[in-house]
This record gives structure tokens, sequence and C-alpha cells, in this order.
């Protein structure tokens, strides 16, 4: 065969190769993936910035004299704990590696949710401005958080319908293209539920 019937036949290949790929949802994977990670993006960032908040808040509450030590200690060590992961995108495919994140912000959340609760024991902490100010931040984060981690359900859930459908689980299984971990309903929960709080005990001393 002649060097340029053999370049012609390449590139037919190529051309049915790009148009099967095409036609398989390989182009759609590309955009999903990256999707996908966008979302992903949003949601440490969020997590990021409740994290970078939460110095300061213990600082302010550190001023308050009788303040509850271990439920400020608690914010201290579960902040520790989740910030102490490391995040890859190789997490999004590894169900375990994404419960353990969950839970420890969860964690992080609830220890958080007890701290404002308490502080409504504290008429100083109360009436302080800049603890009134990270508080308000706190909650918005906490609002971006949940829009965040809601457009990544929706985006992996469109990746992981390509994932799992036919033809394209074929080119899945091809390309490796593994179906992503989300946000379980057991970890939502976790999540988004408050602490108990017990007021039945005595009033903090002041």
């Amino acid at each position: 065969m002649s060097k340029s019937f053999l370049r012609r036949l390449a590139s037919v290949a190529a051309v049915a190769v790009a148009l099967s790929t095409a036609g398989c949802g390989y182009n759609d994977f590309q955009r999903l993936d990256e999707q996908s990670k966008a979302a992903w993006a949003e949601v440490l960032n969020q997590y990021q910035r409740r994290a970078d908040l939460i110095p300061n808040l213990v600082a302010t509450v550190k001023g308050e004299a009788n303040f509850e030590q271990e439920t400020l200690t608690k914010v201290i060590e579960a902040r520790a704990k989740a910030t102490s992961i490391q995040v890859t995108p190789e997490m999004l495919a590894d169900p375990q590696a994404m419960e353990r994140f969950q839970q420890a912000q969860g964690q992080l959340g609830s220890a958080l949710s007890r701290l404002l609760v308490v502080a409504e024991n504290y008429p100083n902490l109360k009436a302080n401005q800049a603890f009134q100010d990270l508080r308000v931040q706190l909650e918005g984060t906490e609002n971006r958080i949940t829009v965040a981690r809601n457009g990544y359900i929706r985006a992996i859930q469109e990746y992981n319908v390509l994932a799992r459908s036919f033809p394209t689980n074929l080119t899945a299984m091809v390309f490796s293209y593994a179906p992503k971990a989300g946000f379980t309903v057991a970890n939502e929960q976790a999540i988004s539920s408050p602490p108990a709080v017990d007021f039945s005990g005595s009033a903090p001393k002041r």
C-alpha cells in the first residue's frame, strides 16, 4: 500500500472514531465532567469561607467571661478536623472519601450551630457588634453552602445518568468515566439537623 493511501485510511478511521464517540456521548462527558468539577469547587469555596470566619468568631467569643469552654473547644476541634481532609479530584469518584469529608463538615456545622445558640445566654455577646457581624456572615455562608451543594447534586446527577445509560455507558467504560459520589440523604440530614441543646440546667455564672 502506498503512503498516501495509508494516510487517507488513517484520516477516515479518525473521522469514524470522532463520529462514534460524539454519538455515544463522549463530548457530553467532557462537558459534564468539567461542570461537576466546577460545581464541586464552589462547594469547597463556600466551606473554606466558613472555615476562614471561625478564627475571628473564636477570638470574639473568648473575650466573653465564663463562656462555655466545651462548646468553644468543639468548634475549634471540628474546624481542625474539617480542614485537615485533603480534597482531590479523585475524591469525587470515592464514596467513602466523600462520606468522611461530609461528616467532618457536618460536625463543624453542628458545633457552630450550638455555639450560636449558647451565645444567646450571654447578653454581652448579643450586644457585641463584631460578634453579630460574624454571625450574619456565617448565616449567609451557610445559605451559600446549601446553594452550592444543591448545584453539585444537580451536576453529578446529570453526569451519572449519562454514565449509567445505554449506549453512553459503553463510552464511560472505554474512557473510565466512573459515576461520581454525591451527598446522600443521610449525609444531608446530618449536615442540616441542628444540634440538640438542653437549657434545663442552671444559667451561666456571671
